[in-house]
């Protein structure tokens, strides 16, 4: 009997780390669907995989919109019945070089929808999914900047963002902790060669992702509520 492949969802994935990170989960034997805000370049990111041999179909998702999460959660249910892996990838970083004191409100609260609200409103949709087939595993992309122990003044709405997807993760993880097969963790991809990182950054993407493939096909027996870099624990 052929074994049921695995189901694993990817957020802003139509290029950079999410993309590598679906060609990487499909390259380990899972059936992924890729999403993305703009549906074009997200279908194209989905052809260029499945002209590659990889099982990877395309969903539309703007990740600020709880009514397009609550009808991927139906096109899941529905297509599947149970989800196993969920990377919450999608984010933004809109302050570089601003500060706190005189940066706009707009922009602050812009970086926090995307990059903690959405990662929250996808947990509340598919972690219960999860618990219902007794097995996951879920991926909060985060970032050094992120850090409690090392933080700064640099980017301040995007490092209190990340701070804020890093505690999503342990109250997620705890939540979670009677389930015995669902792991909850988050991990920064260091600085990778991406829109955001730019061309100058010293590492690939394969290397960037590689920390997230991981998480979401750790045994049984893996780390749960942890916070990691290159397959290692970070400081909160």
């Amino acid at each position: 009997m052929a074994i049921e492949k695995r189901i694993a969802l990817v957020t802003g994935a139509n290029r950079g780390i999410g993309y590598e990170v679906c060609r990487q989960l499909a390259d380990a034997g899972m059936q992924v669907i890729l999403t993305s805000r703009d549906a074009t370049k997200g279908e194209a990111a989905a052809q260029v995989l499945k002209g590659e041999g990889k099982d990877v179909r395309f969903h539309q998702l703007d990740v600020t919109d709880e009514s397009g999460v609550a009808k991927l959660l139906q096109f899941v249910k529905a297509e599947y019945g149970r989800l196993d892996v969920l990377v919450n990838n999608a984010g933004v970083r809109l302050d570089q070089g601003l500060s706190v004191f005189d940066e706009d409100m707009a922009l602050v609260r812009a970086t926090l929808e995307i990059n903690f609200y959405s990662a929250l409103h996808m947990c509340r949709a598919f972690v219960p999914l999860m618990q219902a087939g007794g097995y996951g595993r879920v991926v909060n992309v985060s970032s050094s900047l992120g850090q409690l122990a090392e933080m700064d003044a640099e980017t301040p709405a995007y490092s209190i963002s990340k701070a804020a997807l890093n505690a999503l993760t342990r109250v997620v993880a705890d939540a979670v902790r009677g389930d015995k097969d669902i792991k909850v963790n988050t991990m920064s991809p260091g600085w990778v060669r991406t829109d955001m990182g730019g061309a100058d950054a010293d590492r690939s993407l394969a290397q960037g992702a590689d920390t997230i493939t991981w998480l979401a096909t750790l045994p049984k027996d893996g780390p749960t509520s942890g916070f990691f870099k290159d397959r290692k624990p970070l400081a909160w």
